[in-house]
């Protein structure tokens, strides 16, 4: 492969924010024994430090110390610099001293949040859940608008079996980031889970909202439901059916039930049926439709 070529390669991995350690530790192995790095000006140090963290990923830590002296060299007492040895020493040392080097930096400038993340990422990955919590708790309160931050605060709820705090910390993410339905997904099926089917259901059907591709000039009849389209549609059949048969369950965010269940619970079908029905580039969805038609016929209650 030509200087260029593996150039222009790491150049798309970071545009994309892609993580293809094999393949960025290759290229980038190849740019740096050509000094390949020269040529890029500023960027080359954006370029190092992806192959640090790539070199990291598939156990090189030789290239990795390489690179990263390099970088600490241009930029002594980076918070940057200081990120990318600690997670070169998570690679090798004990988590306790990495927890202590990202202490002593906390104590010195408590809004690192580099760093803090990866204090709370060591805290969870070796089994202390609760402080991971807690620390995670602090950060999002000190920095609200961190988005990943709130996903991770939902995601350890949900690993611990508490949907309810879960669906409450992914409704701080919808309020940041409203328009992204792949999150308003996330929050339907932990209202499911939490076992809120009415709250459910109602977020299912916003999630249908925000990515069917009908329009005013395209009739629903005509439209083929796609990718979260579809999950979400399966969502609102699960709900309808979990209603359906205990009228009586109470929602714990007190959201009213529709009215016309068995209206939407024949449109789901329905469209459920389009989707697997659809043919040539769309019809990898078609497999298993025998079952799926099997399933979406069965009555309501």
């Amino acid at each position: 492969m030509s200087l260029q070529s593996a150039l222009e390669r790491l150049a798309t991995y970071r545009a994309n924010n892609t993580r293809a350690s094999q393949d960025i530790f290759r290229n980038g192995l190849l740019v740096l024994q050509k000094s390949g790095f020269k040529k890029l000006g500023d960027d080359a140090w954006t370029s190092l430090e992806q192959l640090v963290l790539a070199s990291i990923d598939v156990g090189r830590l030789d290239i990795a110390d390489q690179c990263l002296q390099l970088i600490a060299n241009n930029f002594p007492n980076s918070p940057r610099v200081d990120c990318l040895i600690g997670i070169r020493m998570e690679a090798t040392e004990p988590p306790e001293t990495a927890l202590k080097y990202y202490a002593d930096i906390l104590e010195a400038d408590s809004a690192n949040v580099a760093i803090w993340k990866r204090r709370i990422s060591v805290l969870r990955r070796t089994g202390k859940v609760e402080k991971a919590l807690n620390e995670l708790v602090q950060f999002v309160d000190t920095f609200y608008t961190d988005v990943e931050g709130w996903l991770e605060l939902a995601d350890i709820y949900a690993s611990c079996n508490q949907y309810d705090h879960s669906f409450q910390a992914l409704s701080h993410v919808l309020l940041l980031t409203p328009q992204n339905p792949f999150y308003v997904l996330q929050a339907a099926e932990t209202a499911y889970t939490s076992e809120d089917f009415s709250l459910a259901i109602k977020m299912f059907l916003t999630v249908v909202d925000m990515t069917d591709a009908d329009d005013s000039e395209q009739l629903l009849q005509e439209s083929t439901p796609l990718g979260i389209t579809v999950r979400a549609w399966f969502g609102v059949k699960l709900c309808a059916r979990r209603i359906a048969q205990n009228a009586n369950l109470k929602s714990s965010s007190n959201t009213s039930a529709p009215k016309n269940l068995e209206l939407l619970d024949e449109l789901a079908a329905e469209r459920l049926r389009v989707a697997y029905s659809s043919s040539g580039q769309k019809g990898e969805i078609a497999k298993g439709r025998q079952e799926v038609f099997a399933w979406v016929a069965t009555p309501l209650a």
